[in-house]
């Protein structure tokens, strides 16, 4: 297949649409591999946790609700800069470009600690406000404040791959992101467990372990996110051709590109806030049903991970994408990169969700050796799977939305879906249907969602949402 790089198609008249297509595949192929990775091995992760019983799996399945909740806030502020970078780059302003990720670099900085401070502080409370049991409160408390100790390292790796992905250069974040996982895994074989013999061939060869358990698994995380956060820092500022540290710039804050960061942050932000929140509540209405619903629960979300991984590979493609088209005037391939990007996320988490249909008892048994976990787990994932398509187009439209600069319409229209119609339901629901009841809730509001964010992708008024 013929390479089709995106400056061609910047400066071309009219690309054609085969060549957006191969375009759109080139950009996101190395980012739906870096999810495939990393969901092979989140498998692997919480299927060393499962091993050690539905409590552990629970204590961290308590927390990740508020994980998610600080690292899609995270997410939010890196955004802010590079969304910038990636039309300041389509404009051919590179120098502008550099400047900008240089701020982001002490802006970060500066937020991270702070972030990571509150999360220590509140890592002791947190459990009970959660309305978790007695028996999961302490793993959980360890497990969240080991989290927050690495969260200035998380949004400085956040904010470099969206930068090298702004510029143009999927590989390098997607490879890198791929590695944070791998690394995971490995930490987590020698915390997790204490030390033991594993019979290979016949042989008995000894294995040394720290036997640290959910202790374990929080620091396998944290030390993974460190190591690839410093090599991707010296990635983007020292190896990329477009916004290389090397090429000189000013670090001096410029009031308008804090400004124009804030803009697009505080709207991300307080979309992943409240998108977050809403599974926090989720989590609140389900905790009270007990540790093998919650561990269920737990577990069928990690399985559905599969299923919107090349949403989130097109999406992070499409953000770049329609950056620079944006960035360059291009009007006429913003329209049409936004509609090809979104019709081949639909097709993919639609073919996904088929695949995870079958292979989900399989994939249940990788993930816990509790029988009840997994049968229920099975059962729940296996009714939301229809809503995967529009699942897809609500995760590759609000990519499009970000590359315009788009923030604020997207973050309201997911308040009122996540609140106004999944929470709403789950809380009629759950009291009568249980776990399922919570699940269906979820299918019907990720379907709305997915109508209401292609509405807004065809009326077309995020086009004029540019920055620069």
């Amino acid at each position: 297949m013929k390479e089709v790089k995106l400056e061609k198609v910047l400066t071309e008249e009219k690309g054609s649409r085969a060549e957006q297509i191969r375009l759109v595949l080139a950009l996101s192929l190395p980012a739906i591999l870096a999810q495939l990775t990393s969901i092979a091995m989140q498998y692997i992760d919480a299927g060393m946790v499962g091993r050690l019983g539905a409590n552990a799996t629970a204590a961290i399945g308590l927390v990740s609700t508020t994980t998610w909740l600080i690292g899609g806030t995270c997410i939010g502020i890196s955004a802010g800069f590079y969304v910038q970078v990636a039309q300041l780059i389509g404009a051919r302003r590179e120098k502008e470009a550099t400047d900008v990720f240089r701020q982001a670099i002490t802006m970060i900085l500066i937020l991270g600690l702070i972030i990571g401070s509150v999360g220590v502080a509140i890592s002791g409370g947190l459990p009970v406000w959660l309305g978790g049991a007695e028996e999961i409160r302490k793993e959980a408390t360890v497990y969240f404040l080991i989290y927050s100790l690495s969260i200035p390292f998380s949004m400085m790796r956040q904010l470099s791959a969206g930068m090298m992905q702004s510029s143009g250069d999927m590989k390098t974040p997607s490879i890198l992101s791929a590695a944070v996982c791998i690394l995971d895994v490995i930490f987590n074989f020698f915390l997790i467990f204490p030390s033991r013999h594993i019979n290979m061939a016949g042989f008995s060869l000894f294995v040394p372990g720290a036997g640290l358990g959910v202790k374990g698994a929080a620091l396998g995380t944290t030390l993974s996110d460190i190591v690839i956060a410093l090599i991707m820092f010296y990635a983007v500022a020292f190896r990329n051709k477009k916004i290389s540290l090397k090429t000189g710039g000013s670090w001096r804050w410029n009031k308008k590109t804090i400004v124009t960061a804030f803009k697009i942050a505080v709207p991300m932000s307080f979309d992943q806030f409240f998108m977050c929140s809403a599974y926090v509540a989720g989590t609140f209405i389900i905790a009270p049903l007990g540790t093998v619903v919650v561990a269920a629960n737990t577990l069928a979300i990690t399985a559905e991970s599969l299923c919107y991984m090349p949403g989130y590979g097109i999406g992070a493609a499409a953000t770049a994408i329609i950056g620079q088209t944006i960035g360059a005037a291009r009007k006429d391939l913003t329209k049409s990169f936004s509609r090809v990007s979104v019709y081949m996320a639909m097709a993919l988490m639609g073919a996904t969700a088929v695949f995870m249909y079958i292979l989900a008892p399989f994939a249940f048994s990788l993930l816990t050796s509790d029988p009840e976990v997994a049968a229920l787990g099975t059962k729940v994932l296996r009714m939301e799977l229809i809503a995967e398509p529009l699942y897809g187009a609500s995760i590759c439209c609000a990519g499009v939305f970000r590359g315009a600069g788009d923030t604020l319409r997207p973050s309201i229209l997911n308040l009122v879906s996540m609140w106004g119609v999944r929470i709403l339901l789950a809380a009629i629901l759950v009291p009568h249907l249980g776990l399922e009841g919570y699940w269906i809730a979820m299918a019907i509001e990720l379907c709305f969602r997915g109508i209401i964010f292609l509405i807004r992708l065809y009326r077309g008024k995020w086009m004029k949402k540019a920055v620069i």
